[in-house]
């Protein structure tokens, strides 16, 4: 399986990084080293000294599609979980000021904490999903899927015109506006709506 992320997906966002917004989605791929087993805590790299939390909505791909019109992207998925994308925002903007991909800040392992799924059909509106970080039990970002550039089908139908998608794989769909450091003991706890799927501590 492979992790997709899709960077600049909400306006707020990427107007908080200066960054200018995308004509298309704009992706880049996690290992599955950066997944982080249920109950186990993120433990901070020491190549890093401002580790940023990114939440967002996560969908996983159900069956094997290529070139996907965006009107059957539905038909390619069927749960939705939340998770955690950790960048190493120093090591980021060194390798952007130097014209250097920077896979190696975002692709380290532990690097995407995922949460348990719910079935999307226990969603009134896919394109109406609220989310939510708590960093020790208070809100840092709210976000949800109306708010994002393009859509979780948009993004299906896109990247598999240049990647085939595999059963299993995850697609982190873009972070609101509220990116910030972590520290060592921090608790970060995510939500969808009012549920809560994921509580991870920093040590």
């Amino acid at each position: 399986m492979k992790i997709i992320c899709i960077g600049r997906n909400y306006i707020e966002h990427a107007n908080e990084l200066n960054n200018p917004l995308p004509e298309n989605p704009v992706f880049f791929l996690k290992p599955e080293t950066a997944l982080i087993r249920a109950g186990l805590p993120f433990f901070y790299p020491d190549f890093s000294e401002n580790v940023h939390y990114e939440v967002e909505l996560v969908v996983r791909i159900k069956r094997l599609g290529k070139h996907i019109q965006e009107k059957y992207s539905h038909k390619y998925y069927d749960e939705i979980g939340v998770g955690i994308d950790f960048t190493a925002r120093d090591i980021q903007e060194k390798c952007k000021k130097n014209g250097l991909p920077w896979e190696i800040a975002k692709s380290f392992d532990s690097s995407a904490p995922v949460s348990g799924f719910i079935n999307k059909n226990e969603f009134d509106d896919v394109n109406d999903i609220s989310f939510s970080l708590e960093k020790n039990d208070k809100t840092v970002q709210k976000g949800n899927s109306g708010m994002m550039i393009f859509s979780i089908d948009k993004i299906i139908s896109y990247i598999s015109g240049f990647i085939t998608l595999k059963i299993g794989d995850l697609i982190f769909t873009g972070t609101p506006a509220g990116v910030g450091s972590i520290n060592k003991e921090d608790k970060l706890t995510a939500f969808i709506e009012n549920r809560k799927m994921l509580e991870l501590h920093v040590k």
